[in-house]
């Protein structure tokens, strides 16, 4: 079945995607003193670090799925790798504590999408959010929409839509697009590494999977298809599956999270459950153990010097583990290993079994 409309916006810091236009902007401090949780006591925040996938609803904004989570866990700090609009579903990354660290990671990894695409109207946004634009009574048949996909394949050079985060002289090509400026924003390249057509009705929508890379926008890709295809087009329903190495089977409804929460209260379950481990996002990078001396010193932020017919004889990016712990990220270069971000996993972590999972 073809989904209910929802929209995509990935990642607004990096423009992994469409960027949230219409509702994760700054809205300012909405509270007033009539605001009851002004007088609500305060929690006292403790140091949760890991990562948890929220099967975001559709409805709900990135930041306040975010919020949500910090309030949840009690957690100091949190984040997410790559924002969902709020009309779309489906993966959001949310790091704790230290796995903030490697959001980079994430961000920089492939997403897969399942969208519907709505043919006979293009609008100013790509998606059902805009005023129409251009309107064509042309429905694709499969076969034409089969055969042009390999068009958009591989690496390929996109225009971003005008309703987008990118910053224009300084300014988010959104904001201009909102006061009714037309911006001359350039074609980008990005990579498709795979786009599949999944369904096709006769009522004019169509059913895709894209597996993309960083910097796509999923909302241009059915701007253009309709573009070509003569019939125009727009986004009217979209779901995020994979995120770097965070897929379906990782993703934990926020109503299973919920009731997580009341039973760790109630003395029947433990949050650590929700977590995976902060080196889940770290599933690309090669892991070197070290001894418990040489930890000590990466740990204080000093190099280690690598010798001896154990020492690795590459050079880059790796992910120090001493006695299977997570320790630091560090660089291998000269013959040295050399501290960039330390960790430092006191308070609670991911279970044993979820641990487990992750090997």
């Amino acid at each position: 079945m073809i989904a209910n409309s929802m929209i995509d916006s990935q990642n607004a810091e990096s423009l992994d995607a469409d960027a949230n236009i219409f509702s994760e902007q700054p809205r300012g401090d909405a509270r007033t003193n009539n605001d009851p949780r002004q007088k609500q006591p305060r929690r006292d925040k403790r140091d949760v670090h890991g990562w948890v996938v929220l099967d975001k609803p559709i409805g709900m904004t990135s930041t306040h799925a975010v919020a949500i989570l910090k309030r949840l866990f009690q957690a100091r700090r949190a984040g997410h790798a790559g924002t969902l609009d709020p009309l779309a579903s489906g993966a959001l990354p949310i790091a704790l504590g230290e796995a903030t660290k490697t959001v980079p990671f994430v961000m920089d990894g492939r997403k897969r999408y399942r969208f519907t695409v709505c043919w006979g109207e293009e609008r100013d946004t790509d998606d059902t959010e805009g005023r129409v634009t251009r309107t064509s009574d042309l429905r694709p048949s499969a076969d034409s929409i089969r055969n042009l996909l390999p068009r958009f394949t591989g690496l390929i050079e996109q225009v971003p839509p005008q309703y987008s985060a990118i910053k224009v002289q300084g300014e988010r090509a959104y904001d201009l697009a909102r006061d009714g400026e037309t911006v001359d924003l350039k074609p980008r390249p990005v990579e498709i590494h795979e786009l599949t057509l999944v369904e096709h009705t006769d009522s004019g929508q169509s059913v895709l999977e894209a597996e993309c890379g960083k910097g796509t926008y999923v909302r241009a890709l059915a701007r253009d298809i309709g573009r070509i295809l003569g019939c125009f087009g727009h986004i009217c329903a979209l779901r995020r599956t994979l995120v770097g190495p965070f897929g379906e089977s990782d993703m934990i409804l926020l109503e299973q999270l919920e009731a997580l929460c009341n039973r760790a209260a109630s003395g029947e379950g433990s949050l650590a459950d929700a977590l995976l481990p902060v080196e889940t996002a770290l599933d690309d990078i090669p892991a070197l153990a070290v001894t418990r001396a040489d930890a000590a010193r990466l740990h204080r932020g000093q190099a280690v010097l690598l010798r001896g017919r154990d020492a690795p004889n590459s050079s880059g990016t790796v992910y120090v583990t001493v006695a299977g712990r997570l320790l630091a990220l560090a660089e291998i270069g000269n013959g040295e290993l050399i501290p960039k971000r330390v960790f430092n996993l006191t308070g609670l972590t991911a279970s044993s079994a979820r641990k487990n999972e992750s090997v």
